[in-house]
């Protein structure tokens, strides 16, 4: 059955796989997907990723979490904010800070899908994803 919302539906897994302590989450690949898995890795909140079968029709990024010296997962969590049914748009001004600076926000722009940092330093807006912290 396709899935209507693929970004929230990564990010269920994503959450899904953090409360049941799994090391690594496997997403059907797109473009944007990979975006956002760029992003974590960048902001530390995976160890990696890594596509499988980009030749195939189906190709998979597995993404490896990341946890604490107790095994305390460093994602807390996660929040769709922008839906298929109730598209969100932020100007550069109105960009919400998560949990006080500690977590991120994640916006896809016309220069392609960045963090809210970037896009307060670059002065842009654009459809807020998620955020996560």
């Amino acid at each position: 059955m396709p899935v209507n919302d693929p970004i929230g539906d990564m990010l269920t897994r994503v959450r899904n796989a953090v409360s049941a302590g799994h090391d690594i989450v496997a997403i059907p690949s797109t473009k944007i997907k990979l975006q956002i898995a760029r992003i974590l890795k960048e902001e530390g909140y995976i160890s990696r990723y890594e596509v499988e079968g980009e030749d195939t029709l189906t190709p998979i990024v597995k993404l490896t979490l990341k946890y604490g010296p107790r095994h305390q997962p460093v994602i807390r969590g996660l929040k769709r904010i922008s839906k298929p049914g109730r598209r969100v748009y932020v100007g550069c001004g109105e960009i919400p800070r998560v949990q006080g600076g500690m977590g991120i926000a994640i916006l896809t722009t016309a220069s392609g899908v960045i963090t809210d940092k970037t896009a307060r330093l670059t002065k842009v807006g654009g459809e807020l994803l998620c955020t996560i912290w």
